[in-house]
């Protein structure tokens, strides 16, 4: 089976970019991030892209287009990889070391995947939204070179559960994902190789 290529990155900085943007909050790019946007573009450009897929939310969307217009393909939307449901996080300071994101990070890391607050989405209810997505984004593009642009705890989550070794307990050691951020992997015999991880162009 021919191997597919993929290129998995977080979207480029946000207008507001140190505080908490969950699905709740669809806001756009900020200067910085639209020069980060092209600059993933340039980067991607002679990768031999075939398909440019996206989230649905207008960051991950103003990064994506530039790279689709770089690699002469489409924007493929997909609406089921936006980024967590937050709640009462949206909007708020992401600096703070203690509250509701820390302690939902323990429950997590404790193995505990289902702790939620309210209004906000599980790391279980993630796994469920962002796996069936993912394998069948694969199927469809088999063989081919693939960007994907969605949100930084979408990549995450989807890595620590489809990497070898790799799992939610080890979410500190994986370290944050970075704006543009770019993991290229390798899918073949149903089994992944990571040529780069989380490579920032310049």
């Amino acid at each position: 089976m021919k191997e597919t290529r993929i290129y998995l990155l977080r979207h480029a900085e946000t207008a507001t970019p140190h505080v908490f943007h969950g699905a709740e909050s669809d806001v756009e790019l900020g200067t910085r991030g639209i020069e980060q946007a092209e600059a993933a573009a340039e980067y991607l450009s002679c990768k031999g892209v075939t398909r440019t897929c996206s989230s649905a939310m207008r960051r991950a969307l103003q990064t994506a287009e530039p790279i689709s217009r770089s690699c002469n393909t489409s924007v493929e939307v997909i609406p089921l990889l936006h980024e967590r449901k937050v709640g009462p996080l949206s909007g708020t300071c992401n600096q703070k070391k203690e509250g509701i994101w820390p302690d939902t990070l323990m429950e997590w890391k404790k193995g505990n995947i289902k702790y939620a607050p309210e209004g906000s989405e599980s790391l279980a209810c993630m796994q469920d939204r962002v796996f069936p997505v993912w394998n069948s984004l694969l199927q469809r593009h088999s063989g081919e070179t693939i960007v994907v642009v969605c949100h930084g705890m979408v990549i995450k989550v989807l890595l620590l559960g489809i990497l070898p070794g790799w799992d939610v307990s080890r979410w500190d050691e994986f370290g944050p994902v970075p704006n543009i951020g770019i993991t290229e992997m390798v899918f073949s015999e149903q089994q992944y190789k990571v040529i780069e991880l989380n490579k920032v162009p310049s």
